[in-house]
C-alpha cells in the first residue's frame, strides 16, 4: 500500500530511494471516481522504474479544469484511494493546474502520461522533464475510459419515482394477506361443510 506525503516529506524520501540507486516513475491526473483505466495506467507507469509517484489535483485545481461540480471526492479522499492501489508506492497532492513545478522538485526519472497525447513531445511537460535529464513516456491503455463519461451513462439511468408513506421500506416482507390467494381458490375453513354437489338437471 502506498504513502500519502506532502511534497517536502516526499522530496526527502525520493532523494534517498535516489542515493540508494531505485529509479522513480512519475503519474498524475484527477483521479475522480477511478476506473479501470486508471489502474491500467499506473501499473504500466510502474514497469517503467521501480517506485511509484502519483501527483494528484487538488480540488480547486479540479473545479478550474473540469468545472463546477468536480471533483465528486474530494482530495484527500481521492490520495486515500489511489495509495491503496497495488503500483503505486507514493501520492502527493499538488495544487496548482499542472504538475511542472513538482516534476522540477522532485525530478523523477520518467513522467508516464496516458497514449492520448500521441507523442511524448506532445506531453506539456516534456521540456521541463528533458531539462533535468528525465524522459518522458506515455503507458497504459488507450483512453477508452474516462471519468466524464462514466458520469454521462450515470446521468441517463432512469430516475425512480418518488416513494409514498404506503410503500414497505426496503426489503421489508410484505403486509399479511398480500399474497393471499383469490377468495374463488382459498381453501376450506377446517371443519366448514363442504359445498354441495349440484344434482342432475330436472328435465324440462
Amino acid at each position: 500500500m502506498g504513502v500519502v506525503l506532502s511534497p517536502s516529506r516526499l522530496a526527502a524520501r525520493l532523494a534517498a530511494l535516489a542515493a540508494d540507486g531505485r529509479r522513480i516513475a512519475f503519474a498524475n491526473g484527477h483521479f475522480d471516481l477511478l476506473h479501470v483505466g486508471h489502474l491500467r495506467y499506473l501499473r504500466a507507469a510502474k514497469a517503467e522504474a521501480d517506485v511509484l509517484v502519483v501527483a494528484i489535483n487538488g480540488d480547486a485545481s479540479v473545479t478550474r479544469l473540469k468545472g463546477a461540480g468536480r471533483p465528486l471526492v474530494p482530495a484527500l479522499e481521492r490520495a486515500e484511494l489511489v495509495a491503496a492501489l497495488e503500483p503505486v508506492d507514493f501520492v502527493v497532492v499538488f495544487e496548482e493546474d499542472s504538475p511542472a513545478a513538482l516534476l522540477d522538485r522532485l525530478r523523477p526519472d520518467v513522467h508516464c502520461k496516458g497514449p492520448d497525447y500521441g507523442s511524448p513531445e506532445s506531453v506539456p511537460e516534456y521540456q521541463v522533464v528533458r531539462a533535468y535529464g528525465g524522459r518522458t513516456a506515455l503507458v497504459g491503455d488507450p483512453k477508452d475510459h474516462a471519468t466524464s463519461d462514466l458520469l454521462s451513462r450515470i446521468r441517463r439511468l432512469p430516475v425512480a419515482g418518488p416513494r409514498t408513506a404506503a410503500d414497505p421500506p426496503p426489503g421489508a416482507d410484505p403486509p399479511p394477506g398480500a399474497d393471499a390467494p383469490a377468495d374463488d381458490d382459498a381453501p376450506a375453513a377446517a371443519g366448514a361443510d363442504p359445498p354441495p354437489a349440484a344434482g342432475p338437471a330436472k328435465p324440462g
